[in-house]
């Protein structure tokens, strides 16, 4: 067991911070919703009925949309853009190992590999699949939570409600993307180049510490 942890210490770590992180968005979220719902002369809920609301959905899937559309892309953009200096990226004057092809008659090779053919096709590629598949996921969900949440307040105010093919072009819902996707789109701009020039020890994301501005990748 001692053995299990150290080894996946860094998922274990992000993914209790992530239950924690998302049991206090729900707690917080549920509060500030039913002071909402009880000045709007709405229906209040409690917790577990706050996570079915389009409120807690909307808020939560536009993160994740963005989140996995800043790691697919900086997944496919770094196989043929490069930022010299930085340990983010591979270097443009040298091939790199990343690049060379798959042997199958290597010790420990994925079963992919082995198969060859359409399965070591989808494989060479697939990470960068899994993340965009997960930000379409990701971006229907906040597609439906916010919809829902946007007719409850239409029905509140007694105005009209709209359907999912109308609301798709409605400014709220390209809003609440684009507020989340500029953050991400800055967070990968600086650890790109903020790389280049500072370092953190013992980090696999950095550089080592007497390592040139010049010298590119980790």
């Amino acid at each position: 067991m001692k053995k299990f942890i150290r080894n996946n210490s860094l998922s274990l770590v992000f993914l209790l911070l992530f239950i924690v992180a998302i049991v206090a968005q729900a707690f917080t979220g549920m509060q500030v919703y039913n002071e909402e719902m009880a000045e709007e002369g709405g229906v209040q809920v409690n917790f577990l009925q706050y996570i079915f609301t389009g409120n807690f959905i909307e808020a939560t899937f536009e993160n994740w949309e963005s989140e996995f559309l800043q790691m697919g892309l900086f997944v496919w953009l770094s196989m043929f853009l490069y930022q010299k200096g930085s340990s983010e990226s591979k270097d443009p004057d040298e091939s790199e190992e990343v690049e060379r092809e798959p042997d199958p008659n290597r010790e420990g090779v994925p079963a992919p590999v082995k198969h060859g053919g359409w399965q070591l096709a989808i494989y060479k590629h697939s990470l960068s699949y899994a993340l965009f598949f997960f930000f379409l996921l990701s971006f229907l969900a906040h597609w439906y939570g916010s919809l829902k949440d946007y007719n409850q307040e239409q029905v509140i105010k007694g105005k009209p409600v709209e359907s999912a093919m109308q609301y798709l072009s409605n400014p709220k819902l390209w809003s609440e993307s684009f507020e989340n996707w500029q953050s991400e789109f800055l967070s990968v701009f600086a650890i790109v180049v903020l790389s280049i020039f500072l370092r953190q020890k013992n980090s696999p994301q950095s550089k080592p510490v007497d390592a040139p501005n010049s010298e590119t990748g980790s």
